[in-house]
């Protein structure tokens, strides 16, 4: 279908067209995360199948996406948007705290909210993965943002003192591979550990980036002249 169909405007039953809209795509993002996230998956639902478990029309269906993909994609989004929100949450709540701690809150707070329902995992690792060259620039450039995240916190943390002084960006798009690929596997089951176990290990990791062998605290290598 070349464009959505024109939504009706004004109120109806209390609710403002604009309500409704929301209402409306609420419940197909809904339904998406059920059948993309769950049996059949993204490429084995059609839009017939998305509306009937969505309790709507078809007609509804093109009032608010053009293609399954915009429902696809918007449902990304949201599941990245939710572990965002619980990310930076857990930033505010461990303001203060030792950097270890404040690491471990913080992907506490991550993996759990994205392993809180498998269905989420499987869009942001599984069903996103291929679909087309739009939905891939969508995955790398909401990656990108976490390693955004990460090279703020490192670049803050060092100019506290409390890890090296570098560009962190390479180091931490290499992480971000390894916190997708073990949550991932964590979640299907290939990996013998309890999540608290698999945060520890990413703590290790990100700790061990920002505070490399041979790093002390005064920013000094063992050995090395003192500033002049």
């Amino acid at each position: 279908m070349a464009g959505r169909l024109r939504a009706p405007t004004g109120r109806y039953g209390g609710r403002t067209a604009a309500e409704r809209q929301a209402e409306r795509r609420g419940r197909f993002l809904t339904a998406a995360l059920q059948l993309f996230g769950g049996t059949p998956g993204y490429r084995g639902t059609t839009v017939a199948a998305l509306s009937e478990a969505a309790g709507l029309s078809t007609r509804q269906f093109y009032e608010e996406f053009h293609t399954l993909e915009d429902v696809l994609a918007a449902l990304h989004l949201q599941v990245n948007d939710w572990a965002e929100e619980a990310v930076v949450a857990a930033f505010a709540a461990a303001q203060g705290l030792p950097l270890a701690e404040r690491v471990t809150a913080i992907f506490r707070a991550y993996a759990g909210n994205v392993t809180s329902d498998p269905r989420r995992i499987r869009i942001t690792f599984v069903e996103i993965v291929g679909v087309s060259p739009r939905l891939e620039e969508q995955r790398l450039a909401r990656r990108a943002r976490w390693v955004d995240l990460i090279c703020a916190e490192a670049t803050a943390a060092a100019a506290r003192g409390e890890a090296a002084a570098r560009d962190y960006r390479l180091a931490s798009t290499a992480f971000i591979g390894s916190v997708n690929g073990l949550l991932h596997d964590w979640s299907a089951g290939w990996v013998d550990a309890t999540l608290d176990e698999v945060v520890d290990e990413l703590v290790r990791q990100l700790l061990g980036i920002l505070r490399p062998v041979g790093w002390e605290p005064s920013g000094r290598s063992p050995g090395a002249a003192a500033p002049v």
